[in-house]
């Protein structure tokens, strides 16, 4: 007899519908993106709008196997509520799970159900997510693997930078200063443009003057003379 009441228990579970006295929403609160390892949070909204008192009692959430939801893949904690929503009241509940990991890049059904009661005792179950969803894979930041990479490339480039640098800094000390050719032009800075035109050209043709030291050479050897 225990057998046969806890089959048709299972049986009358199985058949348990929403109450067409409340309504339920949903909201994802980063939209519906399902990250793979990565916490996916929602709100539920609950609202009674019959004339007696709905007990909320649990909200669950599970992945099931997109082409039988009968089979589960990830099957969640439910959230234990016992919350009391008066008629013509509203609650928000929230509620937050994590997708496996392995599951990334694949579809699968999410259902959540929201679990309740009305004073009489009639027990009530709210299908209000169940659609099928795809879980997108981790995009992971980065690792130790990464960071050493990079890390090791910096310093390669600098240790190149501060090589070609001391190339170039060695080669310019072996090269040879560059020399510098005089021409043999001189710098007159007289200003002689008082000098009549006349006189610059006698001085012109003129020829090449004797120093000073010379001329006073010959004067006296020719006094001694």
């Amino acid at each position: 007899l225990t057998e046969e009441k806890d089959e048709e228990e299972e049986a009358l579970v199985g058949e348990v519908k929403a109450s067409p006295n409340a309504d339920t929403t949903i909201l994802f609160v980063r939209g519906e993106d399902f990250p793979a390892n990565n916490i996916v949070k929602f709100l539920l909204g609950f609202t009674n709008k019959g004339g007696e008192n709905f007990v909320v009692d649990s909200l669950d959430a599970s992945f099931r196997y997109p082409q039988d939801y009968q089979f589960y893949i990830q099957n969640f904690t439910a959230l234990q509520l016992g919350t009391v929503v008066p008629p013509g009241r509203q609650a928000t509940f929230e509620y937050s799970f994590i997708p496996a990991e392995p599951m990334g890049g694949r579809p699968f059904g999410l259902v959540i159900n929201l679990n309740y009661k009305d004073s009489s005792g009639n027990v009530f179950q709210d299908a209000v997510f169940n659609q099928t969803v795809t879980i997108t894979e981790k995009e992971d930041g980065l690792d130790g693997e990464t960071i050493f990479m990079y890390v090791f490339l910096s310093g390669l480039g600098l240790l190149v930078i501060v090589g070609l640098h001391q190339l170039l800094e060695s080669r310019k000390r072996r090269r040879p200063p560059p020399k510098v050719e005089m021409g043999t032009s001189s710098h007159n800075d007289v200003d002689m443009s008082w000098i009549p035109q006349e006189t610059l050209n006698q001085i012109n043709k003129a020829s090449p003057r004797r120093s000073p030291r010379k001329r006073n050479q010959k004067r006296s050897a020719g006094s001694d003379e």
